[in-house]
């Protein structure tokens, strides 16, 4: 049986997985976004309805991030640091992206910063601050359409029943 893809890395083994515990003391980074989707199952037909979370104003964040070069494959790749989830977004998902406070922002991407440091950085966090609402499906239409999906339709509110 394959090895699942590691997409995302956990908080709570992100230093010592072997895929990411080389990264995570010296190869930080920010991922920046103003928003992100997570899906929960429809109870009306099964399918998979996305919900657009963001900040208050949709103002921009960072995403706690991890970068490695493959000399290999010469790429570069990052990944999301990702823990489980707090209110209010707890009521959709048990996982999130881990948004870190801009505060600490250049204490994360130190890599003099030392490792026993990191985890109390992580901890400062703005999750609680996110909102969310359902969007529409066509938020999923790219992978399964093979087509460009990129418009601002795409993070409207739907009306729902």
């Amino acid at each position: 049986m394959p090895k699942a893809a590691m997409f995302n890395a956990r908080i709570e083994t992100v230093d010592t997985t072997p895929a990411f515990r080389d990264a995570f003391k010296s190869k930080r980074c920010l991922v920046p976004a103003d928003g992100y989707y997570e899906w929960t199952k429809s109870p009306a037909d099964g399918g998979k309805d996305p919900w657009h979370i963001f900040q208050p104003g949709h103002a921009p964040f960072s995403f706690a991030g991890l970068w490695a070069y493959n000399s290999n494959l010469d790429i570069t790749s990052c990944t999301i640091i990702i823990g489980p989830s707090a209110a209010p977004v707890n009521q959709i998902h048990d996982r999130q992206p881990l948004i870190l406070d801009p505060a600490y922002y250049d204490a994360w991407l130190d890599p003099k910063t030392p490792a026993g440091d990191l985890r109390d950085i992580l901890s400062h966090h703005i999750d609680g601050q996110l909102q969310f609402y359902r969007v529409g499906r066509d938020v999923n239409a790219a992978a399964i359409d093979k087509r460009p999906n990129d418009h601002a339709g795409l993070i409207e509110p739907i009306k729902l029943l």
